[in-house]
């Protein structure tokens, strides 16, 4: 019996540990200023930088927007990162098992900057600090979205950014 249940138990051990669940671990949590040091702008890295949160219907109705663009762009130079404004005291009991019941594959940061108004302005002057809104930007172009996507409208504004990076290199016109 022994022989039996010990090969069993190393098989549900190395079954379980396999990335069939999201890991809340996956999960950074970072201030405004550890957010935008961890972005690589040194080549032609696109990010999608889109601000949400778990209560906010609009930013919920778009994910799956965001998680399409993960996908479609995987190899290419777009990095898509979703930037959860939680309260911090939601990490836990709601964002955590938000992503996991939904198995998003972007990667998922708390911002864990409640003040708003100290960061706010470093991404647009513009921005009244709803959400949804995205940021799209690299190296030589930045760009701000304070309202939801449709599907189409992001991938559009994404493969502008592509197209110019293509023209910059001389690889190519619009």
């Amino acid at each position: 019996m022994i022989r039996f249940t010990f090969p069993l138990f190393i098989f549900l051990f190395f079954f379980s540990c396999s990335k069939f669940d999201y890991n809340e671990s996956e999960i950074s949590q970072k201030t405004f200023n550890q957010l935008i040091s961890s972005l690589d702008l040194s080549n032609n890295q696109i990010y999608v930088i889109n601000f949400w949160a778990t209560w906010c219907s609009p930013c919920i109705k778009e994910i799956p927007h965001f998680e399409y663009v993960n996908k479609k762009f995987e190899n290419k130079i777009v990095k898509v990162l979703l930037v959860s404004l939680d309260l911090p005291n939601h990490f836990n009991s709601k964002l955590v098992p938000f992503v996991k019941k939904n198995n998003i594959k972007s990667d998922v940061i708390h911002l864990t900057d409640v003040n708003l108004d100290e960061w706010m302005p470093k991404i647009s002057n513009e921005w009244n600090g709803g959400i949804p809104a995205t940021l799209i930007m690299n190296n030589n172009f930045q760009k701000f979205y304070p309202k939801p996507f449709e599907k189409d409208e992001l991938i559009y504004e994404i493969e502008e950014f592509i197209n110019n990076i293509t023209y910059q290199n001389g690889l190519g016109s619009r």
